[in-house]
């Protein structure tokens, strides 16, 4: 009977190459500085540090390749990842993003206001105290009726300030069958 293989052992002497490429629109540029990338385009600049080991990330024509040479799957499934996240600069400042934020309450008429780098939610199930949620980088909120708009080039910095809007309004000691009330995400970025 043959020995089963290892974990971590080749499978084959030749390596296998891993290789992502993300193509680059007109009027962007990316600098590449160590682990630093920096894509500048039309709405703005966003930067990001990555901690890759085994991948190289090079810019080669109108294009950015990622790539590594490791059969490990860690590396191949963070050659993705970091391209990915490329695409997702490359689309931010270009194109930017936007969540839509729902309030809705039952009970109490919520006020919604942004002041400074944060939302303040007013009223929310009677309470005196309003609830505070933070914005995160160059985020913008801007508050209509009962909708929210959160727009901006980081994908990232969106995400979190969405999620701290909606966690802002988490109910803890009430029947969540009953008290439905809060601001919910109805629409992000796909």
């Amino acid at each position: 009977m043959p020995k089963s293989k290892k974990s971590g052992e080749r499978s084959s002497p030749t390596s296998i190459r891993n290789l992502r490429e993300v193509p680059l629109p007109d009027k962007v540029d990316v600098n590449i500085s160590g682990n630093t990338i920096t894509v500048k385009g039309p709405k703005g600049q966003v930067e990001r540090t990555f901690h890759f080991h085994e991948i190289s990330v090079k810019k080669k024509d109108n294009k950015i390749i990622v790539e590594s040479d490791s059969t490990r799957r860690k590396q191949k499934a963070m050659v993705g990842t970091i391209a990915s996240h490329i695409q997702n600069m490359v689309t931010g400042v270009t194109q930017g993003f936007e969540y839509k934020m729902k309030v809705c309450y039952s009970h109490f008429p919520v006020q919604v206001s942004v002041v400074g780098n944060e939302v303040n939610i007013v009223n929310f199930l009677g309470e005196k105290k309003a609830r505070k949620a933070k914005i995160i980088g160059n985020t913008k909120v801007e508050v209509k009726g009962d909708t929210l708009s959160v727009t901006g080039i980081d994908i990232e910095s969106l995400g979190q300030t969405a999620a701290n809007i909606e966690i802002a309004t988490k109910i803890k000691e009430y029947d969540p069958r009953v008290f439905q009330d809060g601001i919910y995400i109805t629409s992000k970025p796909a």
